[in-house]
């Protein structure tokens, strides 16, 4: 079996699902985290959710690792969106979205960090964020049975 890594380093990434009612999962990871999600019916996130919660997630913490060793924010909220699509190719997403509302005190080290602030969210866009990378590529995906 492929070692399984975290953080941001190199290497293979798994979850496990299991089902806990119907439309309902408790997704773990190999640290032990976990995480419930469902179909929309209760509060759990949906898949779809997930997805931008992944999005946003990753360039945020690609920008916050970037921006705060200038200066702590005093605010940093970060929000994704998109069109949920049914076409020829399928239900899909389009128009997705990440949006960043960053605020910094007003000193030397908080002008450093808002003058990098649109830098960092370039660089996470274009070269560092697995996850928009990933979709941005159009990344195959392998499903199958297994026992």
């Amino acid at each position: 079996m492929t070692e399984e890594t975290g953080g941001t380093g190199l290497g293979h990434r798994s979850i496990s699902m299991e089902r806990v009612s119907k439309g309902v999962f408790d997704v773990t990871n190999v640290r032990g985290g976990t995480i419930r999600i469902g179909g929309g019916e209760g509060p759990e996130f949906t898949p779809v959710e997930l997805l931008l919660t992944a999005i946003a997630g990753c360039s945020a913490v690609d920008v916050d690792f970037i921006t705060s060793k200038r200066a702590e924010p005093g605010s940093f909220v970060v929000t994704a969106s998109g069109e949920k699509l049914k076409d020829e190719r399928g239900n899909h997403m389009g128009d997705l979205q990440v949006r960043f509302s960053v605020t910094f005190p007003e000193d030397h080290a908080g002008d450093r960090a808002r003058e990098m602030l649109p830098k960092a969210i370039a660089m996470s866009h274009d070269r560092l964020c697995t996850v928009s990378r990933t979709v941005e590529l159009g990344t195959p995906i392998d499903s199958a049975e297994y026992n």
